[in-house]
């Protein structure tokens, strides 16, 4: 399967492949995000489902996969740290703030900051159309915010330190996105880049979880926080290995702008399954984020 993602590599059927991993990625994230949103707390459900994928990941890294080549493992290293800080930030900006003001802040920041740093870093560049389509979807994801914020109830005293955070978080979307795109570039195997990244991201995150476990006062009970991590694994495999494809297979940019479609996928998963209302204007302002997705690929 290796060699024949490979052959894909800069063609139009790898663009298109490119393409629907995007969009996988980005339903995925979404149901991603609605498991981790459950009655769990999100630090032990984040560690559950880092402890699942890590743990899923092992035999595969060493038993089944081509060995990392050696100049893989500062490459490596540099993904545990940056992909560390953004799960810490995240979580940090969370409690701060309300999740439907952070988020698409979050949301928002990545993709921006992801295409200037494939200019940079890759030399990818935007058609004047593909710019139009990136600011129809900023507009939609802080318009989002805007919205959420005027009808926000709770944790408007820590409002401003939240959105800092938020901010800096999707600095670190795009750090991880680009970068990753780097990694996965570098070795001859790109399943060899996705075994080890798994194994060894999901380290930290269960060792935080399990002392937050054992400070409860009425800690909740194993059995199912493990089922949700084992879930949340899987489809973690499943986003996150689709988007790294994704960026191998073609631009790096365009991948991370058609991943916040996730944002049009958690409203429908929050409206149909969650019974949350979602509202006209909600619901206008994720159809210019979808709108935005589809003239950013059109235009390419």
């Amino acid at each position: 399967m290796s060699a024949w993602l490979i052959s894909l590599e800069g063609t139009p059927a790898g663009s298109d492949l490119a393409l629907a991993l995007a969009l996988m990625a980005a339903f995925l994230h979404a149901v991603f995000g609605a498991l981790q949103k459950g009655r769990h707390d999100p630090w032990l459900s984040r560690g559950a489902i880092d402890a699942s994928y890590g743990l899923m990941a092992a035999p595969l890294a060493l038993f089944v996969v081509p060995w990392p080549e050696p100049h893989m493992w500062p490459i490596f290293a540099g993904a545990f740290v940056i992909h560390t800080a953004y799960k810490l930030l995240q979580a940090q900006a969370y409690v701060k703030g309300a999740y439907t003001v952070v988020y698409p802040v979050v949301r928002g920041t990545g993709p921006l900051f992801t295409v200037i740093g494939a200019y940079l870093i890759f030399g990818e560049t935007f058609t004047p159309m593909q710019w139009l389509g990136v600011a129809v979807l900023l507009s939609g994801l802080f318009g989002l915010a805007l919205y959420n914020l005027r009808h926000l109830e709770t944790a408007r005293d820590t409002l401003v330190p939240a959105l800092g955070l938020a901010v800096a978080t999707g600095l670190f979307v795009a750090l991880y996105t680009t970068y990753d795109a780097y990694g996965i570039r570098a070795t001859a195997d790109p399943f060899t880049f996705l075994a080890w990244f798994f194994m060894l991201d999901g380290i930290v995150m269960p060792v935080i979880a399990t002392l937050r476990w054992r400070a409860m006062t009425a800690p909740p009970a194993l059995g199912p926080l493990a089922l949700r991590g084992i879930a949340g694994g899987i489809i973690a495999f499943l986003s996150f290995g689709s988007i790294m494809l994704a960026t191998r297979l073609d631009k790096v940019g365009e991948a991370a702008v058609l991943r916040e479609t996730s944002t049009v996928f958690a409203a429908v998963i929050g409206w149909v399954f969650l019974k949350e209302t979602v509202g006209p204007r909600r619901i206008a302002l994720m159809g210019l984020i979808a709108l935005g997705a589809v003239i950013v690929e059109m235009g390419g």
